[in-house]
């Protein structure tokens, strides 16, 4: 079974309580040179996971080198995360690693559309649910929370946050379309379309 696609995700939270994370420190540049989707993960954070410029040292103060978070898969983070560059290549490397969903005040607007047809659910809460659960997730290290996209909610242990999202990004992490699979959807009607501007328009056939 696809990973990415889910409808109720419970996962180990961590905590980066920085703000203005951008997709350079998500994933730096010169990682961008592979051509699939995998692989990314390793280099995900590569600044402040590592001491060395190969990726060959653990940074051992960083949050995701810790053993009770080393399978973490909702992150928890400050406002406008994601902003920066429009590259996919950082939701890509957060998807890699295993994060499926982040939890923060606000996103990047590229940074939202990239990461729904990665398997991302993009939870936006306010500032002190993100701070209670910040608080929660340092007393419950290695505890786990529930995320659930039918019902909108966030539960971690005895607390629940309601969030809003869209139902384009809910039906891409569900069904683990991506643009491609959202066209095809329609392909009866284009189909259609060719064949009357085909018949409409004969003059423009020796493009087709």
């Amino acid at each position: 079974m696809n990973s990415k696609i889910w409808t109720v995700h419970t996962g180990v939270p961590v905590s980066i309580p920085r703000e203005d994370i951008d997709t350079d420190q998500i994933l730096p540049k010169q990682f961008m040179k592979l051509i699939d989707k995998k692989g990314f993960g390793k280099h995900l954070f590569h600044d402040w996971r590592y001491l060395d410029l190969e990726g060959k040292i653990l940074n051992p103060e960083f949050v995701l080198n810790q053993e009770r978070f080393t399978n973490a898969s909702v992150l928890i983070a400050g406002k406008n995360f994601g902003c920066g560059s429009s590259r996919e290549h950082a939701p890509w490397a957060l998807s890699d690693f295993g994060f499926r969903v982040i939890l923060a005040p606000s996103f990047a607007d590229i940074f939202s559309i990239n990461s729904a047809k990665n398997g991302i659910a993009l939870v936006r809460l306010k500032e002190e649910e993100i701070y209670s659960l910040g608080e929660w997730v340092s007393q419950n290290s290695g505890s786990q929370i529930r995320i659930d996209l039918e019902n909108l909610e966030v539960q971690a242990g005895d607390q629940t946050f309601f969030f809003q999202l869209d139902s384009a990004s809910i039906n891409r992490i569900r069904m683990g379309w991506d643009d491609i699979d959202i066209t095809l959807k329609n392909s009866k009607e284009i189909l259609a379309f060719e064949r009357t501007l085909k018949e409409e328009k004969s003059f423009l056939e020796v493009y087709w």
